[in-house]
């Protein structure tokens, strides 16, 4: 067996099971599930109409997919970066499409990483745990950026010039999952010149990027600091993007790379034995949602509602700030975040996910320690009634 896997930590979800096992709500009330960031807004139409084409079924069923993917999904993703950050990608040499960034971000890291054990990964903290795994399960070892302040940003400038030059890799998740924060152009650029200085990849997750708080600000990415800087061959830069909570799309595991090509291409022939083809009707549906701007608007102003209909009601026992960005409250909690989150289950039967679990203690304090995670994916009268539910939680504390 590998024996990287024995350096794996159990997943955030594994963890959270093993705390609230042997316990039972306390109440009749249904079970509000707030731990898991999977998106609950109806599909869009359009999407679900191609789905059931019986034409575009068979096609996709019917043949193995290109590891490449067809022309007219990189061209819908290209387009969609011009649209979106103003980047000027090639469809043929810097876009492939993947199956979810989640796949995408753990392979990436198993395919640019030496396996050099003196090698660096950065990854914020707390973070996304799959940037950790690709890591560990590359003999590499993951340096923990602590996001602090009332921005809850990485805090990039507490990177001494020895780590910097031990980077292979550096994950990036702006907007941030688990904070909402998005980092700033400036910060952006500042990444971008420490990559040219020190020689490392930046792999930027961006799957939140289509949910944010100001309609007339959306978040910056790192190809439109890229190109804004004169970098157009985007050269260590690599984008992840998704259908999962932009259109709302979880299950249909559509995504897309992009970026720097000399990288793709050998990204590529990684993948190419990976086994990791999207099949046609999948990417013929992707084409569509990738082409639609409407249904991301009505997304957004969906989220904004619950933040609207929420926040109040915990704002004089949790106070909770609004993100810029994505769908989580990150708020600090009583008591410690384990205690808090088992306790809100028994009582309530509303799950949260304790911070701790998102977090890493390396170096320092946990800084997801004493925060739980509120993922407001739901219809709007639940949210509600899991705020009112916690709420009267707290008053009772």
């Amino acid at each position: 067996m590998n024996p990287w896997l024995d350096a794996l930590l159990p997943y955030p979800f594994e963890r959270l099971d093993a705390l609230k096992r042997g316990v039972a709500p306390a109440t009749s009330a249904p079970h509000l599930a707030l731990q898991i960031g999977e998106p609950k807004h109806a599909p869009p139409a359009f999407v679900l109409r191609a789905l059931e084409d019986p034409d575009t079924l068979r096609a996709g069923l019917g043949a193995y997919p290109p590891t490449r993917g067809g022309a007219p999904l990189r061209e819908a993703a290209a387009d969609w970066l011009r649209r979106r950050f103003g980047a000027q990608v090639d469809p043929e040499t810097q876009v492939l499409p993947v199956n979810g960034t989640r796949e995408a971000l753990f392979s990436f890291g198993q395919a640019i990483l030496s396996g050099a054990t003196s090698s660096l990964v950065l990854l914020p903290n707390p973070c996304y745990q799959t940037y950790e795994g690709a890591a560990l399960l590359r003999g590499a070892t993951p340096w923990y950026v602590p996001c602090r302040g009332a921005a809850q940003l990485p805090d990039l400038d507490a990177v001494e010039d020895a780590v910097w030059l031990a980077a292979e890799l550096v994950y990036i998740c702006s907007p941030g999952n688990p904070t909402g924060a998005v980092l700033p152009e400036d910060a952006l650029r500042q990444l971008i010149e420490h990559a040219h200085r020190f020689d490392f990849v930046i792999a930027a997750d961006e799957c939140y990027s289509e949910i944010y708080a100001d309609e007339d600000a959306p978040p910056p990415g790192l190809l439109q600091a890229a190109a804004a800087m004169g970098h157009t061959d985007l050269t260590r830069c690599v984008v992840f993007h998704s259908l999962s909570k932009r259109s709302n799309l979880p299950g249909l595991r559509s995504g897309f790379v992009a970026g720097d090509a000399a990288i793709l291409e050998r990204y590529y022939l990684y993948r190419t034995y990976h086994g990791c083809a999207m099949p046609a009707h999948v990417q013929a549906a992707s084409v569509l949602a990738w082409g639609d701007e409407t249904h991301v608007r009505a997304n957004r102003a969906a989220y904004r509602e619950k933040f609207d209909a929420t926040l109040p009601i915990l704002a004089d026992v949790l106070p909770a700030a609004r993100p810029e960005a994505a769908f989580y409250l990150w708020p600090e909690v009583p008591g410690g975040d384990e205690p808090f989150a088992r306790a809100l289950f028994v009582e309530q039967n509303v799950t949260v996910m304790p911070g701790t679990y998102l977090g890493r203690g390396e170096g320092g304090a946990n800084p997801g320690a004493g925060r739980v995670r509120m993922a407001l994916v739901g219809e709007t009268a639940d949210c509600v009634d899991a705020a009112e539910r916690i709420r009267g939680f707290v008053e009772g504390l």
